[in-house]
């Protein structure tokens, strides 16, 4: 099962309050703040900032009136970026690491379609940045024409729907 992290979850939505208030007065916000709003356990939720600040997503401010604010513009942050400096990378499977080594891979119908789908998720994630997830009417970017061009290594079809 493709799923994000409970970490790269409260990624997102910390940097979307950060996001969200970036034009207020003060833009900047505590870690204790984005868990009360959230409900996210702070121990945690602070790791996950230090992460983002670590991996220059972030920049932590201290003192009286410090907190974490964003360190690039949101629309220059994609939600790929995010769940890469909190998990790592992304592996649809096991037969696009480097350090695996398959018996079937030479067999294997399904490798290269899992290939690009695995290179579409990558694209759709890249392509949708923190702006975009502040508004309620985000536009999914088109992900279909990708998903068209997947066959099967014999030519037969996936049987995904057109």
């Amino acid at each position: 099962m493709l799923k994000l992290t409970k970490k790269a979850d409260y990624g997102l939505i910390a940097l979307r309050h950060l996001t969200m208030t970036a034009g207020a007065a003060r833009a900047s916000a505590s870690a204790k703040d984005i868990a009360d709003t959230y409900g996210i356990p702070l121990p945690l939720l602070s790791k996950v900032l230090q992460r983002l600040a670590r991996g220059g997503l972030l920049i932590a401010e201290h003192g009286t009136y410090g907190g974490y604010r964003l360190a690039r513009a949101a629309r220059d942050i994609s939600a790929l970026e995010v769940i890469r400096t909190i998990d790592g990378p992304i592996i649809l499977t096991q037969c696009f690491t480097e350090h695996t080594g398959c018996d079937h891979t030479a067999l294997c119908p399904v490798r290269e379609p899992l290939r690009k789908v695995h290179e579409g998720i990558l694209r759709l994630l890249a392509n949708i940045s923190l702006s975009d997830l502040t508004s309620d009417e985000m536009a999914i970017p088109g992900i279909r024409p990708a998903l068209a061009n997947i066959q099967m290594s014999s030519g037969t079809p996936t049987g995904i729907p057109r």
